[in-house]
C-alpha cells in the first residue's frame, strides 16, 4: 500500500525518516510517496487533509485532532531545545512591547510559546524560518523567533538572545516542550495505523543505532549547513522522546492543550 508522507528537510526529520523511506528497515509492505516542505507549509497541508502521514507543529495539532491522530514515535519534544527570541544588539530592548516581531508561521509552536510569553505584543509578521535573521539585520523587523539550526548560528551575525521561549515554558510548567509530532490520517484503519506506529518507531531506532547509514540522506537535504551544526541539530531534537513519547511526553502534550484552552487560544 502506498501512502502520502510529508516532512521537513531539516536534519532531525530526514534523520528519523531516512530508514523508512529508503527501505533500510521493515515497512511491512507500506510504500511512501514523500515530499519535503517548510514547517508551516506542512501545517497547512495537514489542515487541508492532503497527507496520510505528516510532521506538524504541536500548535497546529491542536486544530487537527478531528482529522489526524498522533503517533507515539517521531516527535521533537524535550528540554533545552525551544525557540529563541532574538534581536539586533543595537536595538533598545526597553521598547520590546512596540517591536515588530517575525515568527516562523502562525501555527508553529514557536508562535504559540511567543503568545504565552508576550500576550500583549501584537505587531507580528510571519515568514519562512530561514529568512528571520536577515529580516532583523535589514531592519524589516525589530526582533524574531528562530527555530531549527538558526539557534546555533545567530550569534555569528551579531544578533542577541532576548528570551529562550523553551526555558520560559520549562520554568512555568516543569515539562518538556512539545515542538512537533508525527500524525496520521484517521480512517486509515486499525491495521495500517498499527503498522505505521511500528514502522515509525523502527525508523527512529535504526537511525539512532546506525547514524552512518542515514546521514547521506540528511546531508543531501542540508547541503549548505555546516557538518557540526547538522550534528548538533540532530542531537538536540532527536532524543528518547522521539523514540517514544512515554508518560512524560504525553502529559506534556496534554498540558499544552490545557494551557492553550485556558488562555483562550483554542475554543474547544
Amino acid at each position: 500500500m502506498q501512502l502520502k508522507l510529508a516532512f521537513s528537510p531539516c536534519p532531525n526529520d530526514t534523520f528519523m525518516f531516512a530508514a523508512m523511506v529508503h527501505g533500510l528497515t521493515d515497512t511491512e509492505g507500506l510504500v511512501f510517496d514523500y515530499v519535503m516542505e517548510d514547517v508551516e507549509t506542512l501545517n497547512h497541508l495537514a489542515m487541508e487533509g492532503a497527507m496520510d502521514m505528516i510532521k506538524v507543529s504541536y500548535h497546529a495539532y491542536l486544530f487537527l485532532t478531528s482529522r489526524y491522530r498522533l503517533l507515539n514515535s517521531g516527535s521533537a519534544l524535550g528540554f533545552g531545545n525551544g525557540p529563541l527570541l532574538i534581536t539586533h544588539k543595537n536595538h533598545d530592548v526597553e521598547k520590546l512591547k512596540d517591536f515588530i516581531v517575525a515568527l516562523p508561521g502562525e501555527f508553529t509552536t514557536a508562535h504559540l510559546l511567543f503568545r504565552l510569553a508576550f500576550p500583549l505584543i501584537h505587531k507580528k509578521v510571519f515568514m519562512r524560518f530561514s529568512d528571520i535573521e536577515n529580516a532583523i539585520l535589514e531592519g524589516k523587523v525589530d526582533a524574531g523567533v528562530i527555530i531549527h539550526e538558526n539557534r546555533f548560528t545567530f550569534e555569528q551575525k551579531e544578533l542577541i538572545k532576548l528570551l529562550d521561549l523553551g526555558e520560559f515554558w520549562e520554568s512555568t510548567t516543569h515539562a518538556p516542550i512539545p515542538l512537533g509530532g508525527i500524525v496520521i490520517r484517521k480512517g486509515l484503519g486499525s491495521d495500517i495505523t498499527e503498522k505505521l506506529e511500528r514502522v515509525m518507531h523502527r525508523s527512529v531506532v535504526f537511525a539512532r543505532s546506525h547514524p552512518e547509514e542515514v546521514m547521506p540522506f540528511v546531508r543531501c537535504h542540508a547541503q549548505e549547513m555546516d557538518e557540526e551544526v547538522m550534528k548538533k541539530h540532530i542531537q538536540l531534537y532527536v532524543n528518547d522522546f522521539s523514540v517514544s513519547l512515554g508518560t512524560t511526553g504525553k502529559k506534556a502534550v496534554e498540558l499544552l492543550f490545557r494551557i492553550a484552552k485556558e488562555k483562550g487560544l483554542i475554543d474547544y
